[in-house]
């Protein structure tokens, strides 16, 4: 099927209220790579602690692979329907970013080198913490997951977060190194059905000010 350029403008505040998780999706639509590259790429601005981008992003969008993925994702329709489906990966040894990412800050002049090398070897100790890269890699990979889905839905494209999958299955089907752990899948592509808005506790209900 020919692909069909999807052109819609939000605002940031639009955007956020529009987005609703779809689970139907137009088969054989396919996102331009034009599209594609500008959702990763404002994905990729996300913030991470220590600037250390503790992610990596598994795009499935071959159809053969769609088909391998779907009894790992439960069967569920939208991993085969939708343009694609994306893996949210965390990073566990992120820190090993630190000496690439504040040698950059020192060519800059953002910084100078004792400097650089105080923050890697405070980040390096940090990491030797038990579950701490653990944590770190799913924080922060999952700050970048919920900006992919608000900039696919900027660029007129629809969402769905997963959770329900099988972790091992996906990593030794997939090959993924022992480094990264699966986070989330997310699908996206052109909805075939609109999707309903969802219910929210008023701020009131959620929102505690200064203190318990």
């Amino acid at each position: 099927m020919m692909s069909t350029h999807v052109e819609q403008k939000l605002d940031a505040l639009e955007v956020m209220k529009e987005r609703h998780s779809v689970r139907k999706y137009e088969k054989g639509f396919k996102i331009p790579d034009e599209d594609m590259n500008d959702i990763l790429n404002a994905t990729i601005e996300a913030p991470s602690s220590w600037n250390l981008q503790h992610w990596k992003f598994l795009v499935i969008e071959d159809d053969e692979k769609k088909e391998q993925l779907l009894p790992i994702a439960f069967n569920q329709k939208q991993v085969v329907d939708s343009s694609a489906t994306i893996v949210i990966l965390g990073d566990t040894e992120a820190n090993l970013h630190a000496e690439e990412v504040y040698g950059q800050a020192v060519e800059n002049g953002y910084m100078d080198n004792a400097v650089k090398e105080t923050l890697v070897s405070q980040i390096n100790g940090a990491y030797e913490r038990e579950g701490f890269a653990y944590s770190e890699a799913v924080k922060n990979s999952s700050l970048a997951a919920m900006q992919l889905m608000l900039a696919a839905k900027a660029k007129g494209y629809d969402t769905i977060p997963m959770g329900g999958f099988n972790p091992q299955a996906l990593i030794n089907e997939f090959n993924i190194p022992s480094r990264y752990v699966p986070i989330m899948l997310i699908s996206v592509g052109k909805a075939a059905a609109e999707a309903h808005a969802s219910a929210r506790f008023p701020v009131e209900r959620v929102v505690i000010k200064n203190s318990f």
